[in-house]
């Protein structure tokens, strides 16, 4: 084992060493030309894609042979061409952007490999129930065990399963939704939670940041004293309970659903009444998940105002601004991660069929490629948030640099 550790550090290091060499951190400068070269020839490319689906949109003609292959290939489509070639004409340090990309997938396989283990080293699998239905033959539990590759070593079953991202961008298929791949299953849930996280996170800002402004400024005011009592009940208060609490109310009163996403003859609606559907059943959860993040936000601008307030070095209304919005982007960047995640508890306790209850359930029947295609989705959503926040950094306060 100790020259399985020596051997691991080895490789890392050199790993790290390469990867640095090439992203031109010995030798910024002498990379520059060839950086730019780079840039150039994937805006080019991007270009050609951009051109080619256009050609397939209008004309519905495709290029044969290796050409329209390279062509079609990965960003194909003119929408996701058009918006990346943008970006890259968007003045940004695209030097720093390219060396965190590239360390993000390192962190990725890092933390893939750590959450693959841990998923297996955890007692049973997706077969265990089966293992205690008396009808069930064992020939039957071992075929579906080799079916999903899940009989070999744990290391061969990693490797598989990259060898299948890297080779067809296939994250496997799940063994709770039979056969179906993981990415569709979570396609279903996906616009659920990403609409109730998106509007929760524009109502935590919009009511929490303007508040925590206000009681900086008026400190000790009556309005101070109560937001901070609201703020402290708030935080005391657990979500599961919010969710309860809230579900019964509208059980009582008869004028908002208590659970649920859509009514049942949602689909015989006009466009219209469906959309006010959706907003009508996203009020409760939606309430509930403001609830649990307003009051800790409200205390946290409310600190940083203070802060910056008796800092002897501020001499300007612009540079207290500026000092007291950073953590707020830095925290801005954390919870674009949880757009597609971190609100599994209260879609469990209302019903509301989103990703969070999606991903519950494949961790209580053991799914595991559909647990580890929601851990990756999750982990890049919180890296590519991480590297946004760092860029609006530079963006709000001058003094920060990128190097």
């Amino acid at each position: 084992m100790t020259t399985l550790r020596r051997l691991i550090r080895a490789a890392g290091r050199l790993a790290t060493g390469l990867a640095s060499h090439l992203l031109g951190a010995f030798n910024p400068a002498a990379h520059d030309e060839v950086f730019l070269a780079g840039m150039a020839c994937f805006r080019l490319l991007l270009a050609l894609k951009l051109i080619y689906g256009l050609v397939l949109l209008v004309f519905k003609t495709e290029i044969g042979g290796a050409v329209g292959h390279w062509l079609g290939g990965g960003p194909g489509y003119p929408y996701f061409s058009t918006v990346l070639l943008v970006l890259t004409l968007v003045p940004l340090p695209w030097q720093y952007v390219v060396k965190r990309v590239a360390l993000m997938f390192l962190t990725l396989w890092a933390a893939s490999f750590v959450a693959f283990c841990v998923i297996q080293i955890a007692p049973g699998d997706f077969t265990s129930q089966l293992r205690m239905n008396p009808q069930v033959p064992d020939e039957t539990i071992r075929e579906l065990a080799a079916k999903y590759g899940q009989d070999k070593p744990l290391l061969v079953q990693y490797g598989n399963w990259v060898w299948g991202i890297l080779a067809r961008q296939d994250f496997g298929v799940s063994t709770q939704y039979i056969d179906e791949p993981v990415f569709k299953v979570i396609r279903t849930r996906m616009l659920a939670t990403f609409r109730l996280s998106l509007a929760a996170m524009v109502m935590v800002w919009l009511i929490s940041v303007p508040i925590g402004i206000y009681a900086a400024i008026r400190q000790y005011s009556l309005g101070d004293k109560i937001s901070s009592v609201l703020a402290f009940i708030g935080m005391s208060l657990p979500t599961f309970f919010v969710a309860f609490l809230l579900a019964y109310l509208a059980t009582e009163i008869h004028w908002l659903p208590s659970g649920g996403s859509e009514s049942l003859n949602h689909a015989e609606m006009s466009w219209l009444a469906r959309t006010l559907d959706t907003l009508w059943h996203m009020i409760i959860p939606v309430s509930v998940l403001t609830i649990a993040r307003i009051a800790g936000m409200m205390r946290l601008m409310r600190g940083n105002m203070l802060e910056v307030k008796r800092a002897q070095y501020v001499t300007t209304a612009r540079a207290k601004g500026l000092s007291a919005v950073n953590p707020m982007v830095t925290i801005f960047g954390y919870q674009l991660s949880g757009l597609l995640s971190g609100v599994a508890l209260t879609e469990a306790v209302l019903g509301y069929p989103g990703l969070g209850r999606l991903i519950l359930d494949a961790v209580m029947a053991q799914d595991l490629f559909l647990v580890m295609a929601s851990m990756m989705m999750g982990t890049t959503l919180l890296l590519i948030g991480n590297l946004i926040a760092d860029l609006l950094l530079v963006v709000v306060d001058p003094r920060i640099k990128v190097q």
